[in-house]
Order: C-alpha cells, then sequence, then structure tokens
C-alpha cells in the first residue's frame, strides 16, 4: 500500500504532504482544484514522462516521492526533475534507470484514469486477467521457461547453420590446403638439414678431390703410409726406452696419434665413399628444397614449424565443419523436444483457460447486473494467437447491454457501461493475491443515481482487501471511504499565483463536502441531511 505521498514544486503543487491509510481512500475537490495534478504526480512515478513545463514557477527541480510497505518491507521510490529537461529516478535512495523504477511501481500501484478505456482493447490486459482469476501463475511459469529454452535452441542453431554455411563455402578451400600441406610430409628442423645436405651434394666433385689429396698424404702410392712410419718410429723409441726410459713416454704419444690419425684416415675414407655425385640426390633435395620454399611462401611463413601451424589450423577447419554438422543434427532433435515441451505447456494452459473463461464471464456479468445492466451479456472468447511466452491464446471481451450477441467490449459506446465494466474487471482482479494500490480516477462517470451508490459499495468492498484511492465527484462513492481527502486551490499571499492542496476531512467537515457533491457551491440544509445520511447507511 501507499503509505505517504511526498510532492514538491509539481505544477500548482508547492508541497504537498499526506500520509494514507488502509482501505478505501476518497479524494473529492471542485473541477480545477488540481485532483489531476494529485494523478499526474503519481503517474511520474509510475514511469510517465517528464516535462520541464511540470516544475512549479520560479523553481529549479520537482520531487515525487512514495513510502510503500510491501511484503519485502518498506520502500521508497522517487523521481527528479530538473528544469533541464532531465530527470533522475531513486529506489531505496539508490539512483536508477527510469526503466527499473517503473517496474518497480507497475507492482505498486495500479492507476485507472477517467479515460482508461484503452485497457479494453489491450489483449494482454484481457489475457492477464483471465490467467490470474484461473490461477495459472505455475503453468505460466512453465510456459515462458519452455518459451525461452525454445528461443535460446532456436537463435543457437540458426547460428550453428549460419557457421556451417560460412564454413561450406569455404570448405573446398581449407580441404585443398590441408590435402597439399598434407601430403608435404612436413617434420620439424627438416629445412636446416636439407640446405646443408644440398650445400654438399652440389660440391660434391670436389670434395672428393679434396678428400682423394688428404688420403694420398696418409697413404701415398708405393711409398710406406703415415701409419707404418709411426709404427716404426715407436719401436724405435722403446727400445731407446730401454736406457732412458723417459723415452717410453714419447713412445705412447707416438702410438696415440697413430692411432687417432688412422681413424681420420678411415672417415675420409668412409665419407669420399659416401659422396654421391651421380646427380639424383642432388635433384631430389632440390625438388624438396623447391616444395618447402614454395609452400613457406604461398602461406607467408618463416619455418617449417609455422607452417606445420598452419596445416593444423586447416585441418581444423575441415575437421570444425563436420563438427557443426553434428552440431546442428543435435540442435534439430533438441529443438523438437522443447517444441513438444512448449505445445504441451500451451495445451495446459489453453485447457485452464477453456475452463476459466466461462467462470470469469459469469462472474463479471454478475457484477454488471448489480450495477444495474439486467440484461448485459458478457463472454470471455479464447482465439488462437501466434506462439509468445504467455503460450498459443489471445482473449476476447464481447459485451452486449441488451443481451443481444455480443460485440468486442471496446466498442461499447455508452461512458456509463465502459466505467462499469472497467469496475468489474477490477472487481475481479481486487482479489488476486500481490494486487498493486489501485488508483481510481473517476471510474464512476457517466453514472449517478442507484448505479452510483453501488458502484461505491462495490469500491468499498475492494478496499477490505486492499488500498483503493478513488477520484471521485460522486456523493455515493465518496461517503463509502474509510478515509476523505478534499483537494483545493487558493492564491499565495502576496502572489497572484495559485496553488493546490490537500486536507484529510472527517466529521462535520466531510459533511460539508459530501452535501457540496450533492448541491453545488451552494450548501443547503437538504444537502447537508442528505449527506449525514449517506454517511450513516455507509
Amino acid at each position: 500500500m501507499l503509505r505517504n505521498l511526498h510532492i514538491r514544486n509539481y505544477i500548482l503543487i508547492d508541497s504537498l504532504d499526506i500520509k494514507l491509510p488502509e482501505g478505501l481512500v476518497i479524494i473529492t475537490g471542485q473541477t480545477g482544484a488540481g485532483k489531476s495534478i494529485l494523478l499526474g504526480a503519481l503517474g511520474l512515478l509510475a514511469g510517465d514522462k517528464a516535462d520541464p513545463g511540470m516544475i512549479s514557477e520560479g523553481a529549479e527541480t520537482c520531487v515525487v516521492e512514495g513510502e510503500f510497505d510491501t511484503p519485502e518491507g518498506l520502500r521508497i521510490v522517487r523521481r527528479v526533475i530538473y528544469s533541464s529537461g532531465r530527470s533522475r529516478s531513486f529506489i531505496d535512495d539508490c539512483p536508477v534507470q527510469l526503466q527499473e523504477l517503473s517496474d518497480l511501481c507497475s507492482h505498486l500501484i495500479d492507476i485507472h484514469s477517467q479515460h482508461n478505456s484503452l485497457l479494453l482493447t489491450d489483449k494482454q490486459f484481457q489475457l492477464s486477467l483471465l490467467d490470474h482469476f484461473a490461477g495459472n501463475e505455475e503453468l505460466l511459469g512453465d510456459c515462458r521457461k519452455a518459451w525461452k529454452a525454445l528461443g535460446e535452441c532456436r537463435h543457437e542453431l540458426e547460428d550453428a547453420r549460419e557457421r556451417l554455411k560460412r564454413d561450406a563455402a569455404e570448405h573446398d578451400y581449407n580441404e585443398a590446403q590441408y590435402r597439399e600441406l598434407s601430403a608435404a610430409a612436413l617434420k620439424e628442423d627438416e629445412l636446416p638439414e636439407l640446405e646443408e645436405e644440398h650445400k654438399a651434394l652440389a660440391n660434391a666433385s670436389e670434395i672428393r678431390e679434396q678428400l682423394a689429396t688428404a688420403l694420398a698424404v696418409f697413404r701415398p702410392s708405393g711409398r710406406e703410409g703415415i701409419s707404418e712410419s709411426l709404427r716404426e718410429a715407436r719401436k724405435s723409441l722403446d727400445h731407446a726406452g730401454r736406457y732412458l726410459p723417459e723415452l717410453q713416454q714419447l713412445g705412447e704419444r707416438i702410438e696415440s696419434a697413430r692411432i687417432e690419425l688412422d681413424d681420420i684416415c678411415a672417415e675420409a675414407e668412409s665419407t669420399a665413399e659416401r659422396i654421391d655425385v651421380s646427380g639424383d640426390r642432388l635433384e631430389a633435395v632440390e625438388e624438396r628444397l623447391s616444395l618447402i620454399y614454395r609452400l613457406l611462401g604461398k602461406h607467408s611463413c618463416k619455418t617449417v614449424e609455422e607452417l606445420i601451424a598452419v596445416r593444423d589450423r586447416f585441418g581444423a577447419a575441415v575437421s570444425g565443419s563436420e563438427g557443426l554438422e553434428e552440431l546442428c543434427s543435435e540442435l534439430e532433435l533438441r529443438l523438437q523436444k522443447l517444441q513438444k515441451s512448449y505445445d504441451e505447456c500451451c495445451r495446459k494452459l489453453n485447457a485452464a483457460r477453456s475452463s476459466a473463461a466461462p467462470r470469469l464471464a459469469e462472474e463479471i456479468v454478475g457484477n454488471l447486473r448489480y450495477l444495474e445492466l439486467e440484461r448485459a451479456a458478457f463472454s470471455v472468447e479464447l482465439v488462437p494467437a501466434a506462439p509468445s511466452a504467455c503460450g498459443t491464446d489471445s482473449v476476447s471481451f464481447k459485451f452486449a447491454a441488451d443481451g443481444r450477441a455480443g460485440v468486442d467490449v471496446a466498442r461499447c459506446a455508452s461512458g456509463g457501461e465502459i466505467s462499469r465494466i472497467m469496475l468489474s474487471l477490477k472487481a475481479v482482479m481486487a482479489r488476486f493475491q500481490g494486487m498493486p494500490t489501485l488508483i481510481f480516477d473517476e471510474i464512476d462517470s457517466g453514472v449517478s443515481g442507484s448505479v452510483a451508490d453501488k458502484m461505491g459499495s462495490m469500491i468499498c468492498r475492494m478496499g477490505e482487501t486492499m488500498q483503493v484511492i478513488s477520484i471521485t465527484h460522486l456523493p455515493q462513492v465518496a461517503a463509502k471511504g474509510s478515509a476523505h481527502f478534499v483537494v483545493s486551490k487558493r492564491f499565495d499571499d502576496g502572489d497572484s499565483r495559485s496553488v493546490s492542496g490537500i486536507r484529510q476531512v472527517s466529521g462535520e467537515e466531510r459533511i460539508q463536502e459530501i452535501a457540496r457533491l450533492l448541491s453545488g457551491a451552494s450548501i443547503t440544509p437538504e444537502a447537508m441531511a442528505n449527506a449525514k445520511s449517506l454517511l450513516q447507511n455507509s
């Protein structure tokens, strides 16, 4: 419920602080006194568009603040408008976006203005009313979850298909590159080894000639070789060493040198035998180098290792397409299951709505006939609608005042009928758990007499279970409230500008206000007596 309302510098309201009780709160006042201004200030909390023209003359800012009792505790919402046109929103003194303020207040206040018959054309409002009446909150929750999961899966599938489409356009190229690089059988560190081998093979003849020259030194033709000469030298030193022992060490050193030279000679001979001067191996190495150099240039790589990484990326792209095909197949199966789940939720919702629709219509007809539309006919019809988070149903409210076949309720021409229909709908809504504070702005417009009295009684019954604030001009309705506030306009001292204010009335003041509603500016004794009678019988 709305506990307190604070308004500063809003149009004709300089400063207003009112504390509102539970139950039915009545607000009356002369035409032009500022009742609609008060409603406009509440509209700012609900997220209505801000305008610098709303700020009182001479002020820099306008502030509207409401304190609400909620199951979660006290919530304070505030809207500040600046002369620059900018506005700021606060919840519990924390800055928030306007949408967040509007979302919260939609659960705290429900404003029905005098011309708010647009709700009668709002199919979402009608469907929501039926669902609340049917107690479909759990089914709606399941349907919203199923719709969300279905949408996410559909989006994921579309994304996978789009990627698969792009990959398919590049698949042939990726596969060709991968095959070429795979066929090259690349090996890390291969290029330096090939380049070294190529240098050797390209100079094979010269290498063999130089080796032959070196080997001729070791084994000269027709003469004793170095190894044999060193062996004889060692023998001589060994014999001399019998007389001079240190010479034996020289002999050992010569033997070591001989063994090393024999090894060098053997390795040189082996290398000479391996040198291929035929040109076949050179040609093979050049072809291999040419292939690697071409691939390096083609893929802008500097090393074979980088080229191998490119090959692996092409391979991943090729295999990735296969993975996307599998993913699409999995998502298609998942989408089918989610669609079945969503369809089942819609079926259950449709069944619940179909069952509740005639009961809701019967209750509204009862309210309308209580409000003296004795021949009223009202029906709630389900019609197919595009799939959404609320299922596949739409609702059509049909009404006829004379009992004939109903037409769309929005086409009702009579203002009195529209007021009674809206009040009947709101009376049903008032029983819903967690309903926000209902604010009626002359919902009784277009009615009078006994109908007005019954509308007042209906609004009063709504106030037994929730807070209802009713701005009215009918004395029959005004007499029903548990609390009565009067909006008035006065001229500020020393200023030609008029300002609006509000005060709670009771006792004699309330009798006079109801008498004013009965007789106008000139309050007669008869009007006073009638006002007392209305209050006593309320």
